[in-house]
């Protein structure tokens, strides 16, 4: 009985994870399939598709959706990203002591 109770179980998860990945991937090609046909009625029907309009909207989309994965990947990279910065800024401040500590002497580094 328990064996029986673990391959439903198993038998249940799978076919749950299975329909709703492929629910996911139906849902993304919905969009398309709806501006797709909207466009071939009213081409059908007579009536004029204001294409630049369409063109303007979907590059908007394209866009937006850009954005949010570019804010994506910045958060994953933001600490190396700042680590870097910090390491210049160091160098720098680094520079500048050193240029200041050798101002009034006969060593001229890379300091003017």
């Amino acid at each position: 009985m328990k064996k029986y109770l673990i391959t439903l179980a198993i038998i249940l998860a799978t076919l749950w994870f299975s329909l709703t990945s492929f629910m996911n991937s139906v849902m993304a090609n919905e969009y398309n399939k709806a501006v797709i046909g909207h466009v071939i009625q009213s081409k059908v029907n007579g009536t004029n598709v204001d294409v630049s309009k369409l063109m303007e909207q979907e590059l908007e989309k394209v866009a937006h959706q850009f954005a949010l994965q570019s804010i994506v990947i910045l958060q994953q990279y933001l600490p190396t990203v700042m680590e870097g910065v910090l390491a210049d800024m160091r160098l720098k401040a680094d520079k500048e002591y050193k240029c200041a500590l050798l101002k009034d002497t006969k060593i001229k580094d890379d300091c003017k």
